[in-house]
């Protein structure tokens, strides 16, 4: 299985990386989302590390049941080769209704197909008012013409 663009990245594949990894993730479907990693794929997200597409479907479904209205926006950060790194934004409610605005940095490696093999994320959390959210598009893809990270000073 292939998942183009491949590496070895440039500035404009590894952006397409970046956006495609976004695309999927804001569609908050984990068995879609699972399929961009090997099979045995290895995570580090906060404390928790995770092992093959089994554990990412059961990771994502249990992730957004929790943060609800999530919205996320990824930024190419750095790369070279097979390797991104990448900067990243999303806010989500939780089920008492409290606003969060989660940033973090995330680190990911690719195999020759172009699936990712290793992905380390940091995360912190920031609680919001509704009034200060800035993620306001519907449900899924973010639209293009909504600004990015750097643009919105984040």
């Amino acid at each position: 299985m292939s998942r183009p663009p491949l590496p070895p990245f440039n500035a404009e594949t590894a952006a397409q990386k970046v956006r495609l990894a976004e695309d999927a993730w804001n569609g908050q479907d984990p068995e879609k989302v699972a399929q961009a990693y090997t099979t045995d794929s290895q995570w580090r997200n906060r404390l928790e590390f995770i092992h093959g597409r089994e554990d990412i479907v059961a990771f994502l479904t249990r992730k957004w049941e929790r943060e609800q209205e999530y919205r996320l926006i990824k930024e190419l950060w750095a790369f070279q080769d097979n390797r991104i790194a990448v900067r990243f934004a999303y806010e989500w409610q939780d089920q008492a209704g409290q606003w969060f605005r989660s940033h973090g940095n995330e680190n990911w490696e690719f195999d020759e197909n172009g699936l990712m093999r290793y992905r380390a994320a940091s995360i912190n959390d920031q609680p919001i008012s509704a009034t200060d959210r800035l993620f306001r598009w519907p449900e899924g893809r973010r639209p293009d013409s909504h600004p990015g990270l750097s643009t919105m000073g984040l």
